[in-house]
C-alpha cells in the first residue's frame, strides 16, 4: 500500500477488527484487549499508517495542545528550563504541543461562577502547573479551569485539588544534606531557606527546625529569596558568618545561588571542603532513590576553633552553577528534565484514560557528593 495513503479502515481491515476497535487500539482507549490492542499497532506500523492529527482532534473536541505554568521567577533559573524542556519532549511523544503560559494570560483563567471555563481552557486539553504557592493569584483559576490538571509538588493553598501530582520528597533530600555535612565533621549547620509558599520553600523552612530539634543540634536559618541570586546568597553568607564565625557548614537552597556562598567563604579566609585529617572514610558516593539516604562517612567529633573553621557548602538544588564552580559543590540532583517529563507523562496518562484522575507519583532524586564537603579527589 505504497501507491497511496493508508486509512484507518486500511488497518482495520488488515487487523481483522472494525474501524472502531481499530482507533481504540492505536488511542489508548476504549475495552480493548491487551493482543488485540497489540496486534493492530504491529499492523499499523507495519502498514505505515499515520493517523490524521487534525481530523482526530476535531473528534475528541480537542486542541492537540497542553499548557505549562511555571512560576515568575523561573525564567533566571537552570532548573525550570531543563524542567520545561522534559516536559515538552514528553509531550511531543504523545502528538501533543505545549503551551508556556505567561504570568499574564494566566490570571482570570476561569470567569464565571462554578468554574465556567475561560481562555486558557478553550486552548489546551490540560495544564501542567509547577512548584504552585499559594498566594500566586492564577493558580486557583487554572486548577479551576475545567481541564486535567497535574501539578509538579503538591498544592497547599485552599482551593481545588489538582488532578494528579508529581512531587518529590524535600524532606528526605535536605535531611541528606544536613546528615551529611555532619557526618563530615559539621557542628554548626546553617540553611539558607527559600521564603515562599510552594511545597519545596515549606518543607525546607520545616525540615531545617525539625532537623535540629530532633538530634538537638543547633541550625542557624535564614530565609533568603526563592530564587536567590549569587549576590544576595553571598551578602547573606557574610552577615551569618561574622555574626556567628562557629558555623562550618552552608546549606544553600535556591538553584545557582551557591557560588555566593563560595564567594563569601573566600572574602572571610575560610577553606571550602573538609580540612585534612578532619575526616574518615570514602571521599564520595553518588546515592539515588526517595530515602535519600547518603554515603556514610565518619567526622572528627572535637570542637572547632571560632575563626578560619573550614567551612562546607551545599546545595538543594543542582545545576551548572554547582557542578562548575570552584570547588565543585555537593548538591541534591533534582533530575528536572526527567521530572518536567513525569508531570507530563502523568498528565497524558489521565487524558488518554491509561491513569484515574487523583493519581500521585513520586519522583526520585540523588544526592552528588564532591569537593566542598569532602574535599578533592
Amino acid at each position: 500500500m505504497t501507491s497511496r495513503t493508508v486509512t484507518l479502515l486500511d488497518v482495520a481491515r488488515a487487523a481483522g477488527v472494525s474501524k472502531s476497535t481499530a482507533s481504540d487500539a492505536l488511542q489508548g482507549s476504549g475495552r480493548v484487549a491487551r493482543a488485540t490492542r497489540d496486534r493492530v499497532r504491529a499492523v499499523a506500523e507495519e502498514l505505515g499508517y499515520r493517523p490524521n492529527s487534525a481530523a482526530r482532534r476535531l473528534r475528541r473536541s480537542s486542541t492537540g495542545a497542553i499548557g505549562l505554568h511555571l512560576p515568575q521567577t523561573a525564567t533566571r533559573l537552570d532548573y525550570y528550563m531543563n524542567l520545561a524542556f522534559g516536559a515538552v519532549a514528553r509531550a511531543q511523544e504523545e502528538g501533543l504541543d505545549v503551551v508556556l503560559l505567561a504570568p499574564a494570560s494566566t490570571a482570570g483563567a476561569v470567569s464565571g461562577p462554578g468554574g465556567t471555563s475561560g481562555p486558557v481552557a478553550s486552548r489546551v486539553d490540560g495544564l501542567l502547573v509547577i512548584d504552585p504557592e499559594v498566594d500566586d493569584s492564577a493558580v486557583p483559576g487554572l486548577l479551576d479551569a475545567g481541564v486535567p490538571v497535574v501539578t509538579g509538588e503538591r498544592y497547599l493553598g485552599p482551593t481545588a485539588t489538582p488532578t494528579g501530582a508529581v512531587i518529590c520528597d524535600n524532606a528526605a533530600s535536605l535531611t541528606a544534606l544536613l546528615d551529611h555535612v555532619t557526618e563530615r565533621g559539621a557542628r554548626r549547620p546553617a540553611v539558607l531557606a527559600p521564603a515562599g509558599t510552594s511545597a519545596w520553600a515549606t518543607a525546607l523552612r520545616a525540615t531545617a527546625a525539625s532537623w535540629g530539634q530532633e538530634r538537638r543540634v543547633d541550625v542557624a536559618l535564614r530565609t533568603v529569596p526563592f530564587a536567590a541570586t549569587p549576590g544576595e546568597a553571598e551578602q547573606t553568607t557574610l552577615a551569618l558568618l561574622r555574626a556567628d564565625p562557629a558555623v562550618d557548614a552552608v546549606i544553600c537552597a535556591p538553584d545557582g545561588a551557591a557560588p555566593g556562598v563560595l564567594r563569601a567563604a573566600a572574602t572571610l579566609g575560610r577553606t571550602v571542603g573538609s580540612a585534612s585529617g578532619r575526616t574518615v572514610g570514602t571521599p564520595s558516593g553518588r546515592t539515588a532513590g526517595e530515602t535519600g539516604t547518603p554515603r556514610r562517612t565518619v567526622g572528627e567529633t572535637g570542637a572547632h576553633p571560632r575563626t578560619r573553621t573550614p567551612l562546607l557548602v551545599a546545595s538543594c538544588v543542582d545545576g551548572t552553577a554547582t557542578r562548575s564552580a570552584e570547588p565543585p559543590v555537593t548538591a541534591v540532583d533534582l533530575r528536572p528534565a526527567a521530572y518536567g517529563r513525569a508531570c507530563a507523562e502523568l498528565l497524558c496518562d489521565i487524558l488518554a484514560g491509561r491513569t484515574p484522575p487523583d493519581t500521585v507519583r513520586r519522583h526520585a532524586w540523588v544526592l552528588e557528593t564532591r569537593a566542598s564537603t569532602v574535599g578533592p579527589a
